[in-house]
C-alpha cells in the first residue's frame, strides 16, 4: 500500500493543528479566562495569587483532554493510511491454555516480589516465553484489550501495541507485558506480533533508555517486543516516519506558542523560548 513521506507529514500536520486550533477556540472564544469572574468566584485565592497563575491553569484544563490520547489519535492515522486499517482500545478475543495463564502470573510475581536471600530477578522475555509456551490445559476463553491494533492489508499481518507514554509507571509496564503475553499464548494467533511500544524516547537512543519503571518487567533496551520512538512509528508509516514527527511538532510548537503568548497571554515570547524542542 505505501504513502509518501510528504503524505504522512501532512496526516500528522493536520491531526496536531485540528486539535491545537480547538484548544485555541475554546480558551480565546468559547471559555475565555475572565479575571472579574475569577474574582468573584474565588475572592480568597485572588487576593493571594497572581491572576496569571490561574489564567495557565485555565487552559492547561483545556489543553489535557483533548491531547489526553494524542500518541494514540496519531499512530492510528499514520498506520490507517500507510498499511490499511487501525484502531485503538480494540478487543481481541482468543483462547489460551489453563496452565499458560497459569505461568503468565507466575512469571510477573517472580519479577515483582524478591525471593528471601535472593536477587531481583532481570526480565529476559525468551526464556520466560518458552517456560510459559511449554504450558498445556484446557483452552480458557481469554480477551484482551489492546492500546492500538494494526492490519497490514498489503501483507496481511496484524500487529497489536500497548502504547505507553514515553516514561511509564511500574502497574503499566506490568499489565502490558500480561497482555502481550497472552496476544502470544492464544490457539489459534490471533495477531503475528504484539509489542510495548513508547512513542517518544526522551533520553536519544534506544540503547540510552534509563526510565526505572518498565525495566522490572521488561529489557527495555534488547527485548524484541519493545519499541522505542523511531522503532515504533517507522513500523507504522514507514522509514524517516518518527523524524518528520519531530520535525512537524517542532515547527508547529513555535507557531502555537507564539500564538498563545500572545493571544491568551497577552505578552511576547520571552528570549530563547524557541530553544524547547521535542
Amino acid at each position: 500500500m505505501g504513502v509518501s513521506s510528504s503524505e504522512t507529514k501532512e496526516i500528522i500536520k493536520n491531526l496536531i493543528t485540528s486539535l491545537m486550533d480547538r484548544v485555541l477556540e475554546k480558551v480565546l472564544v468559547k471559555e475565555p479566562f475572565i479575571p472579574e469572574m475569577h474574582h468573584a468566584q474565588k475572592p480568597l485565592y485572588a487576593a493571594l495569587v497572581p491572576d496569571e497563575i490561574f489564567k495557565g491553569s485555565h487552559f492547561e484544563r483545556r489543553f489535557v483532554t483533548p491531547f489526553g490520547k494524542v500518541w494514540e489519535k496519531l499512530s492510528q492515522a499514520v498506520a490507517k493510511k500507510s498499511l490499511g486499517h487501525a484502531e485503538t482500545s480494540y478487543r481481541i478475543n482468543g483462547l489460551v491454555k489453563e496452565n499458560r495463564l497459569k505461568r503468565i502470573s507466575e512469571v510477573l510475581n517472580n519479577l515483582e516480589h524478591i525471593k528471601p536471600g535472593q536477587k531481583r530477578i532481570r526480565p529476559n522475555w525468551q526464556e520466560e516465553f518458552e517456560y510459559i509456551i511449554a504450558g498445556g490445559g484446557e483452552l480458557i476463553p481469554t480477551p484482551v484489550e489492546c492500546d492500538l491494533f494494526v492490519h497490514d492489508i498489503k501483507n496481511n499481518k496484524r500487529y497489536s501495541f500497548e502504547l505507553k507514554a514515553p516514561l511509564p509507571n511500574s502497574d503499566q509496564a506490568k499489565v502490558s507485558k500480561e497482555k502481550i503475553f497472552k496476544l502470544y499464548c492464544m490457539e489459534p494467533m490471533q495477531i503475528d506480533d504484539a509489542y510495548f511500544a513508547l512513542p517518544y524516547n526522551p533520553y536519544g537512543k534506544k540503547e540510552d533508555y534509563k526510565w526505572s519503571f518498565p525495566t522490572r518487567w521488561f529489557d527495555m533496551k534488547n527485548d524484541h517486543v519493545v519499541l522505542i520512538g523511531d522503532e515504533f512509528w517507522d513500523k507504522l508509516g514507514g522509514v524517516g516516519t518518527y523524524q518528520g514527527l519531530i520535525e512537524i511538532i517542532n515547527s508547529l510548537g513555535l507557531e502555537y506558542r507564539i500564538r498563545i503568548y500572545r493571544e491568551f497571554l497577552g505578552i511576547e515570547p520571552p528570549k530563547d523560548f524557541d530553544k524547547i524542542k521535542l
